[in-house]
């Protein structure tokens, strides 16, 4: 592998926006006179997307006549305010300087729209350094599907081969094989409880983004 970019994932892996997510949640419960739910419930299930933290949160079935009133609401409520608290995870301002110091490219590929996406990395100062930003309103198929790390290769003109894609879903770890990169799984994100990282069958599984180092030397000295 000669290592040329780092991909990330977004949410739970670059970023923790969880933040955002659950003061969003918590005031909708408040408008309607509902207690508070812990915050780990919330992000125990942010990986899936709106669609699973409205049915966590009102404990509503996606098939009831309320529940598509209630998913408006929470992205319209998120559009406002989607990086008031979310930020880079703990060390990983660190790694991102290393890897433009070793003339590394980087981006983001992400199953969050771009209508949340592009305002998130311009308002944390990350829109201007990144090489390429993939969302679902990009390509035809998401994640799993190779389709955005392709898209995302093919924009910064590199081999998916000579590429690391990191992630805190299986559906990352699937992607990223699947056109054709190394992956790494990291078990500091949005992980479910029944979940386990260690068995999406990654090149390699790190618990803090500061075990990137180590790996990406590596990868820079093999090459």
């Amino acid at each position: 592998m000669r290592l040329e970019a780092v991909l990330f994932d977004m949410d739970g892996t670059l970023l923790d926006t969880a933040p955002d997510f659950i003061v969003v949640i918590q005031a909708m419960r408040a408008s309607r006179s509902l207690p508070p739910i812990s915050e780990q419930s919330i992000r125990n299930v942010v990986s899936g997307g709106a669609r699973a933290m409205v049915a966590n949160g009102f404990d509503v079935d996606p098939l009831s006549e309320a529940f598509e009133a209630l998913r408006l609401e929470f992205l319209y409520r998120y559009q406002q305010d989607c990086a008031v608290h979310s930020h880079l995870y703990d060390g990983m301002a660190e790694i991102l300087a290393d890897i433009e110091a070793a003339g590394l490219k980087w981006g983001v590929v992400t199953n969050k729209p771009v209508r949340f996406a592009e305002p998130i990395m311009q308002r944390l100062g990350l829109a201007a350094r990144l090489s390429v930003l993939v969302c679902p309103d990009h390509v035809t198929r998401s994640k799993p599907d190779p389709e955005p790390m392709q898209l995302a290769c093919s924009q910064m003109g590199i081999s998916p081969a000579n590429v690391l894609f990191i992630g805190d879903d299986l559906r990352d770890i699937q992607s990223g094989h699947a056109a054709g990169s190394r992956t790494v799984a990291v078990t500091y994100g949005y992980i479910h409880p029944e979940d386990n990282p260690r068995s999406w069958g990654a090149d390699a599984v790190i618990d803090h983004p500061s075990e990137l180092r180590a790996l990406l030397d590596r990868a820079i000295c093999s090459c």
